[in-house]
């Protein structure tokens, strides 16, 4: 897709959906807060793939709702290729979300993603098996560390990185 559709699609997501660009900003000061090595807003705006993806992934989202689900696959497609990041487009997140890295981030399609997560690389919030509807977990303000999995949900801020399997 020609980089001059995909500005108009992100402009017509932004006019149709205000929130996207409020939500970003909410995210930027996720990262400065959360990141030491963001020393400005600048930086993450330009050069964090977690920032990018995640942005990308509302445009995504705003499309999937939109009943445009087809070119929200494919999006969400090319923003796995370029950032090794996968987020299904049907996945509703919140504000103040901060992907540290994020190489290897894996959400499936009934996840949620709450406000104030912080997710870093090789995280899986996967599925429980091949039962079709409400399978993946829900997330809610938490810090998820390298090689974090979930496949059920957890309560407010008790998951904080390391292994968390299924029993």
């Amino acid at each position: 897709m020609p980089v001059e559709q995909l500005r108009d699609l992100a402009l017509g997501a932004m006019a149709d959906e205000p929130t996207i660009t409020a939500t970003a900003a909410a995210d930027l000061v996720a990262i400065r807060m959360r990141d030491p090595a963001a020393e400005s807003y600048l930086t993450p705006f330009l050069y964090y793939k977690g920032f990018h993806a995640l942005q990308w992934h509302r445009i995504g989202h705003w499309l999937w709702h939109s009943w445009r689900r087809d070119l929200a696959h494919f999006l969400q497609s090319r923003v796995s290729e370029v950032f090794a990041i996968y987020i299904h487009p049907a996945v509703p997140i919140g504000r103040g979300v901060f992907i540290d890295y994020g190489t290897g981030l894996v959400v499936g399609e009934t996840a949620v993603i709450g406000d104030e997560v912080s997710i870093l690389h090789e995280v899986t919030l996967g599925g429980t098996g091949k039962v079709r509807g409400d399978r993946h977990p829900k997330v809610p303000a938490v810090h998820w560390g390298k090689s974090a999995w979930q496949c059920r949900d957890r309560p407010r801020r008790q998951a904080r990185g390391g292994q968390c399997r299924p029993k």
